[in-house]
């Protein structure tokens, strides 16, 4: 079991994305049980106030993150401002693409009803979108989902399945209408064009 273990760790150490059981059992050859169990024992090798490294489950895999107490040091070594916040209308962006991705530029400016070119760009920029292919539109638009880095610095443990759902926001009613309305607008949208 020691072995497996120390298989399963240093998988996930080089891997640049969150891994699943599944796929760490393919990799280790080994039985999803058995992989879970050396999980369990890296999670509590692993945790927080253990270590300066913390196995988390996210993005429905398993992957290692900086602890909260290395936070600080670890975003001086990658050299970006630690906690930045999206702007509103990064935000807005981010929201549209995580719930209909994959999703067109047109399609994200005509739902928030302004232009979403600079968002979309400071998006890519920090690596929570990423193009994922082409529309079937006029001109082809590039089409844009969210990427794993999205999950895991949203904390999603199944991935994108994880969002609260639309009627989990307490809006006002108006709003929570309108929202819905443009949202079956580009569904009925997609839906001409399958």
């Amino acid at each position: 079991m020691a072995e497996l273990t120390h298989t399963v760790e240093a998988l996930l150490f080089v891997a640049s994305e969150p891994l699943t059981v599944r796929e760490l059992a393919a990799l280790t050859e080994a039985p999803a049980a058995r992989v879970e169990r050396a999980l369990d024992a890296l999670g509590d090798r692993y945790g927080e106030n253990r270590s300066g490294v913390v196995l988390e489950r996210v993005a429905g895999g398993y992957g290692f993150r900086a602890s909260a107490a290395t936070a600080a040091a670890c975003a001086r070594l990658v050299n970006r401002a630690q906690n930045r916040p999206l702007s509103q209308a990064a935000t807005e962006t981010l929201a549209v693409v995580a719930y209909l991705g994959p999703v067109s530029r047109p399609e994200i400016a005509r739902i928030r009803g302004v232009a979403a070119d600079s968002a979309v760009a400071g998006l890519l920029e920090r690596g929570l979108i990423e193009e994922s292919g082409r529309g079937d539109t006029p001109g082809q638009p590039v089409l844009y989902s969210t990427t794993g880095l999205f999950e895991r610095a949203f904390g999603l443990e199944e991935g994108l399945a994880s969002l609260p759902g639309l009627g989990d926001f307490d809006l006002p009613d108006a709003d929570h209408e309108a929202l819905r309305a443009r949202l079956h607008v580009v569904a009925d949208q997609r839906a001409g064009q399958a």
